[in-house]
């Protein structure tokens, strides 16, 4: 008896199934096709698109379906250039019923339909708006041309865009070829400052040279310094300086801070204590930055499962739009990133809250690495070589 039950519950859905689903046809004749076939389409209840075509022969052409309820349709004759401003097609209403279309080519939109209830109150609607529509030509026109305009100065600013980065990075590589004169000037430099002592010229010096040579050199050459030029006001910066960078290098405590990330939210150097955090001092302006970035996704993505993580700090405090516009344009959105927090005012410059400070930070870009328990373990300026110094530390720790 269930099964029986059962069995009629099935043949009434199937029928009122099949009542839901009423056959349309359409019928009609154009003038002088351009294709031998004519498409319509439409977009069912589903949500899925359906798509149906019929050969033209003789001028005339026949559409057979099923539907549930009338629906906004379009007819068309070319494939492949399916949009309103193509004058081979017509939207329309296809119903459940026996409808005929009389279609001129290149006037589609003035075709004659009948036998649909839903397409007369459709023709209705669109007469009445073709009044005010009609007024709204020269507007349309005009509101055309300014599109295009703007279209056209948008290809141009992003061509400029390009061509400016391009000249940008060929600048940069260009500059290696000042490295030897550098080495002979930085030589120069390094030697009066060992033959002078006592000259308030040598700790200026020191104050240009300490983001080009090792820190255990500039604290031997500070050592060198007499009393007096070590207390004067170049020398007493050359020793903070000293400070700031160890207090930023390996075996010093990393310098807790806490800043509103690139989506406004909280970030705290704390909040990562269990991982080993890679914090990238680096600048949306500075070339050799966004050179690194390809190599930086490689090593989060490799290492991120077993404990790794990175901290972009830019340097563009004054420039947030185009902070975020190259974390996007780079595709580094996959770390955290925060504003460095230098300030100014009325053309003073305040870093008293600046995390690179805290590191002692002078160039562009440097890494610092922390450990798990909040120790520095490794710094990393510019330069190739020490992107692999990065990688044999990241291998010591986390293994190939």
């Amino acid at each position: 008896m269930k099964k029986m039950i059962a069995g009629l519950g099935l043949l009434l859905c199937l029928s009122l199934g099949s009542r839901a689903q009423k056959t349309y046809v359409l019928k009609g004749e154009i003038s002088q096709p351009r294709s031998s076939y004519l498409y319509l389409s439409y977009w069912d209840k589903a949500g899925q698109r359906q798509v149906d075509s019929s050969k033209i022969e003789n001028n005339k052409f026949v559409f057979k379906g099923k539907l549930q309820e009338p629906i906004l349709a379009i007819l068309y004759s070319d494939p492949n250039i399916e949009r309103a401003a193509n004058p081979d097609l017509l939207r329309f209403y296809l119903e459940p019923a026996s409808m005929t279309a009389n279609l001129t080519t290149g006037k589609f939109a003035d075709a004659e339909i009948k036998g649909s209830k839903t397409q007369d109150e459709w023709s209705l609607l669109n007469q009445k708006e073709k009044v005010v529509r009609n007024e709204m030509v020269d507007l349309d026109r005009e509101y055309a041309e300014k599109s295009k305009k703007l279209r056209d100065a948008d290809r141009a600013l992003k061509e400029m865009e390009a061509k400016v980065a391009k000249l940008t990075e060929e600048q940069s590589d260009f500059k290696q070829n000042f490295e030897p004169f550098k080495k002979r000037l930085n030589q120069i430099n390094l030697d009066f400052i060992v033959n002078n002592p006592d000259s308030y010229v040598s700790s200026h010096l020191m104050l240009y040279m300490m983001s080009r040579i090792d820190l255990n050199e500039v604290e031997r050459l500070y050592a060198g310094l007499s009393d007096r030029v070590k207390k004067s006001a170049d020398g007493m910066e050359v020793s903070n300086h000293i400070r700031e960078v160890k207090s930023g290098s390996p075996g010093s405590k990393a310098h807790e801070f806490r800043a509103t990330d690139i989506d406004g939210k909280s970030l705290a150097l704390a909040d990562y204590r269990g991982k080993y955090v890679l914090l990238d001092f680096w600048a949306s302006w500075c070339v050799p930055c966004r050179k690194s970035n390809p190599h930086l996704i490689s090593i989060y993505n490799k290492y991120k499962d077993k404990g790794f993580e990175i901290i972009g700090v830019a340097d563009d405090d004054n420039n947030e739009k185009a902070w975020r516009k190259a974390v996007d344009q780079d595709k580094i959105m996959i770390w955290r990133h925060v504003l460095n927090g230098m300030k100014v005012n009325d053309g003073q410059y305040d870093r008293s809250r600046a995390i690179a400070n805290n590191y002692g930070v002078s160039s562009l870009p440097t890494k610092v690495l922390v450990d798990p328990n909040g120790m520095i373990v490794g710094r990393y300026s510019s330069g190739s070589e020490k992107d692999d110094d990065l990688d044999n530390k990241l291998v010591e720790i986390f293994g190939q």
